[in-house]
């Protein structure tokens, strides 16, 4: 669903935008909706693209890990505090 947005302009800013879009050999209205989307793709706060795309490299990598036992037992000893962590230190 599309819906109409009204903004005014004054004079001179309205003719500067007329310009920029024939410029580009667009309508007035087209020129504008591209100058928001590139508004909103600037700000990065939404990009959900861009998003994924982090996520997905992320998942690509392989990093090592206990198995979920190994890795649930290790976080229950540091939670016992500094005498049973000194069990994990070789050199003591």
């Amino acid at each position: 669903m599309t819906k109409r947005l009204q903004v005014l302009l004054d004079d001179d800013d309205l003719r500067e935008i007329q310009r920029l879009a024939r410029r580009h050999h667009l309508t007035t209205a087209e020129w504008v909706r591209r100058s928001l989307q590139a508004a909103r793709e600037a700000d990065g706060g939404s990009d959900l693209g861009q998003k994924l795309a982090a996520v997905r490299t992320a998942a690509a990598h392989a990093f090592p890990a206990p198995d979920i036992e190994m890795l649930l037992d290790e976080i229950e000893r540091g939670y016992g505090g500094a005498t049973e962590s000194a069990d994990l230190d070789p050199g003591t």
